[in-house]
């Protein structure tokens, strides 16, 4: 029986460190944030965004957010324009995935950083879109694209994938809770709904084809990452795929397979048999003072509690 569980979680050591080593190429932004003990951050223990968030389905979500972003011909043409994923692609994913986790999980002074880091790079990223429009990554309905989006793409994700059926109470929840990251990003509008949000991004006017979005789309479709790796995350693109509504998949110029939600369903089972829930919720968590619900989490807390005590 021992060497059984031997073998079990020496499988899922190497199964979290193929599923989150494609995140480790940025800093841990919560790496200090028990000094900050008490702090419940932007949400707090009982919110809809920790559970929501912190779930593996998140991991569809997150590819669903980037697909639905490259359908504004704006918005796409300034990550053509200024971003480095096309040579620094895990390390763009990294960041992307701190900023998530600092202001899901962070304490109020990680959220401020975090924020603050996106808006000083925001300034920065102006230009001219192929149909000839302006853009200003800091305006704030471009804003407001990315960061709906987003929130939409996680909340889509767990309805789907996720490990329990949501409410519309808790669908709103989450969604309002949202708009408090939003309104730190000078995001504007924000729908405060989820039947709003889901509305609000399927009949947005300012969708369309564009050059930067099909360079875009390539890339999501055949990311430069390890063959084993690649496989489950061609699935979860799949999967991420048949969650957006047919104008979006017409617009990408994507289709939704046979067996996508199945597979998707499948594979995010999978991961959260082996990772758990997210250990950024799980300290979180541990630096409100709140209970820590058993067989949650399976990774180890990501930071020294410790040493933190030893500073203390």
């Amino acid at each position: 029986m021992k060497r059984h569980q031997r073998l079990i979680d020496a499988y899922r050591a190497r199964v979290v460190s193929a599923a989150t080593g494609m995140f480790a190429h940025a800093p841990y932004p919560l790496a200090r944030t028990m000094e900050y003990r008490n702090d419940p951050g932007l949400f707090g223990p009982g919110s809809a965004t920790w559970s929501i968030i912190g779930d593996a389905a998140a991991f569809a979500g997150g590819v669903r957010a980037l697909l639905v972003q490259a359908a504004h011909p704006e918005v796409v043409a300034g990550v053509a324009d200024h971003s480095s994923y096309r040579e620094d692609p895990l390390g763009r994913l990294s960041r992307t995935s701190a900023y998530v986790t600092a202001t899901s999980f962070g304490a109020r002074p990680e959220v401020d950083r975090a924020v603050q880091v996106v808006r000083h790079a925001h300034r920065k990223v102006v230009g001219t879109s192929h149909r000839g429009r302006p853009y200003a990554a800091d305006d704030e309905a471009l804003s407001a694209w990315v960061h709906n989006s987003l929130t939409d793409g996680f909340l889509t994700a767990y309805r789907a994938f996720g490990p329990r059926r949501l409410s519309v109470d808790e669908a709103d929840r989450f969604v309002a809770e949202q708009t408090a990251v939003g309104e730190l990003l000078g995001a504007d509008p924000l729908p405060d709904t989820a039947a709003g949000l889901s509305a609000w991004i399927s009949s947005h006017p300012d969708l369309g084809p564009s050059p930067g979005m099909e360079e875009a789309i390539a890339f999501l479709r055949s990311p430069p990452l390890r063959r084993a790796v690649k496989a489950g995350y061609r699935v979860m693109l799949a999967a991420a795929v048949a969650t957006l509504p047919p104008r979006i998949r017409e617009i990408l110029g994507v289709k939704r397979r046979p067996g996508a939600m199945v597979l998707g369903r499948v594979m995010i089972r999978f991961l959260r048999w082996n990772l758990g829930s997210s250990p950024s919720w799980n300290v979180a968590l541990v630096r409100s003072g709140a209970p820590v619900p058993d067989g949650t989490f399976r990774q180890p807390l990501p930071v020294d509690l410790d040493a933190h005590r030893l500073e203390d």
